[in-house]
């Protein structure tokens, strides 16, 4: 039987001699950008390299996802490798859908090529037939909470019921044979050396709010109009009006976007929408801050005699890291990069998915700061895909084989010791109970 170290070996020596290829398929996915529950290209693409590696998968889950599954020599726990479809929509990114503004501003076609890595390590020969247990190779779309009102369109349709990719995945099943999940995201941060890993994110609830007023001629009869827009407007300077009164410890986040204004500047806008996310470190946090919202909502249609509808959505919960699992991982990671080169996180002010995950089975999200420019804006870029694709496939396919290898001893003691917070039928009525839609009349 190989040791830990050979198998170590043999995966990232199979990882190097494909090295081009798994960059290249990030860089196919950069030019192909897809929005959430749109990613059918790269599903496509996805499922197209399950084939040529010999993966057996499913597809068509939560509309795009992909699952391909490893089988070890023998029974055991399952450890998921994950990356995201989905793309954001940045004006102006080098790489943007010039028709639909779709850019992977946020490095997720990284991750793809990470998770397709990670396969193409553990095929090495003699890799799988010494591991116990199954790796679920998992591309999920939707992560990026964006474009709330054509997702809220799908969930009516009954399409999907939550507007992420994986609270879509824990209600369909699909993590269901799952005990174990990890994922590494990209970041531009310098501050986090070369790779980055533990710390919290905020949580949210995401808002779909319409204004209703009544329209009139804006330049002859403005005064048989009601103002929709001014109600949006007074709502957002009440919103503005509340920061101080949230406490710096818990990091709440408010920015809400118009998505329309109006029909025609010669019309009294009568029909306007929002949206926003309400984010903060707790629940509990971003529960009140979501009432402080629906207050100023309120207060614009109070002010002008209109009336606004707004759907609160359940969003992202605040992420835990499994503590054994990062330990497992930062030993490989300094093997590959340096010890110097990591660094512990703190607290994130932005949000993912991965948390909703945490609060039912043992986690780990590292960062790898293989980007330049801002996150989400038009400037970020993934340069250096030696680290950014091959080190990070690397690092997650060793720690899958620490996990896995000896019978899987390490990853049936993480199973065995994390004390989840909600069990899946909680976490579900938990985030069903988010959902609330109100209409507020002056």
């Amino acid at each position: 039987m190989p040791t830990t170290h050979e198998l170590k070996a043999a995966a990232q020596v199979e990882i190097d001699r494909h090295a081009d290829d798994l960059v290249g398929f990030a860089k196919t996915i950069l030019d192909a950008p897809e929005p959430g529950f749109r990613e059918v290209k790269t599903s496509r693409f996805v499922a197209d390299q399950f084939r040529r590696l010999g993966v057996p998968y499913e597809d068509g889950i939560a509309l795009t996802g992909v699952k391909g599954m490893l089988k070890g020599a023998s029974s055991g726990p399952t450890v998921a490798v994950i990356g995201e479809l989905d793309s954001l929509k940045v004006l102006g990114h080098p790489h943007a859908d010039l028709e639909t503004d779709a850019a992977h501003a946020c490095g997720h076609h990284a991750q793809i090529a990470m998770m397709l890595g990670v396969a193409t390590g553990l095929k090495a020969a003699g890799v799988l037939d010494s591991l116990a247990g199954k790796v679920a190779l998992i591309a999920v779309p939707a992560e990026e909470y964006i474009e709330i009102e054509y997702r809220d369109d799908l969930r009516r349709e009954g399409k999907i019921e939550f507007l992420g990719g994986k609270p879509e995945f824990i209600r369909l099943g699909a993590m269901d044979d799952v005990d174990l999940a990890m994922m590494t995201h990209t970041t531009s941060n310098p501050s986090e050396s070369k790779i980055a890993m533990g710390g919290t994110n905020n949580g949210l609830v995401a808002k779909k709010i319409r204004f209703t007023g009544r329209a009139s001629h804006a330049g002859g009869s403005p005064h048989a109009g009601i103002n929709a827009l001014n109600a949006a407007m007074i709502a957002m300077s009440a919103i503005h009006a509340q920061r101080e009164t949230y406490r710096d410890e818990d990091t709440v986040r408010i920015h809400p976007i118009i998505t329309r204004g109006g029909v025609a500047v010669s019309s009294v806008p009568a029909d306007v929408r929002m949206e926003t996310f309400v984010r903060a470190r707790t629940v509990e946090a971003f529960m009140s801050a979501s009432a402080k919202v629906d207050r100023a909502l309120r207060a614009g249609a109070m002010a002008v005699g209109g009336s606004v509808t707004i759907t609160t959505l359940p969003g992202y919960l605040p992420i835990r890291s499994d503590e054994t699992m990062l330990d497992t991982y930062r030993s490989n990671a300094g093997h590959l990069v340096g010890e110097e080169n990591l660094v512990e996180l703190g607290h994130r002010t932005g949000s993912t998915d991965m948390g909703d995950l945490s609060h039912i089975m043992p986690v780990i999200h590292p960062y790898v700061a293989a980007a330049s420019g801002n996150a989400h804006g038009a400037d970020y870029l993934v340069g250096d895909y030696e680290l950014g694709v091959i080190t990070t496939a690397k690092a997650m396919c060793m720690t899958v084989i620490d996990l896995l290898g000896d019978d899987a001893r390490l990853a049936k003691r993480v199973k065995s010791d994390y004390k989840a917070p909600m069990t899946k039928a909680r976490y579900l009525s938990f985030v069903r109970g988010l959902l609330k839609e109100e209409t507020y009349t002056e």
